[in-house]
């Protein structure tokens, strides 16, 4: 029989202390479980053979959906401006943020 790799163990306190979480042994035990699922899956998911597959960002093609950015003409600005506090030569007038 040919040995497998062995897959590699997951710190659960050294993630913990990075993800600053602070955990009992009951959650470090569960945590360290299912951690060990997960690696165990991606290191499954490497035998796959994806040789000759185009990789993807998304397994159905997307499209835009917005209109097209046209310019055109925006109009009267009167029913804009007619709640400015302030305003003038069309415009309206704001207060100085930057100092």
């Amino acid at each position: 029989m040919a040995d497998q790799p062995k897959t590699p163990q997951v710190d659960v306190p050294y993630v913990a202390m990075l993800a600053r979480l602070s955990l009992t042994p009951e959650q470090t035990q569960r945590f360290g479980v299912q951690l060990q699922q997960i690696v165990a899956y991606i290191e499954k998911l490497k035998e796959v053979n994806v040789e000759g597959i185009e990789p993807t960002a998304h397994a159905t093609p997307i499209t835009n959906v917005f209109r097209a950015d046209e310019p055109r003409a925006w109009g009267d600005p009167a029913p804009f401006l007619k709640n400015a506090p302030q305003q003038a030569n069309s415009l309206f007038i704001v207060p100085k943020i930057v100092e």
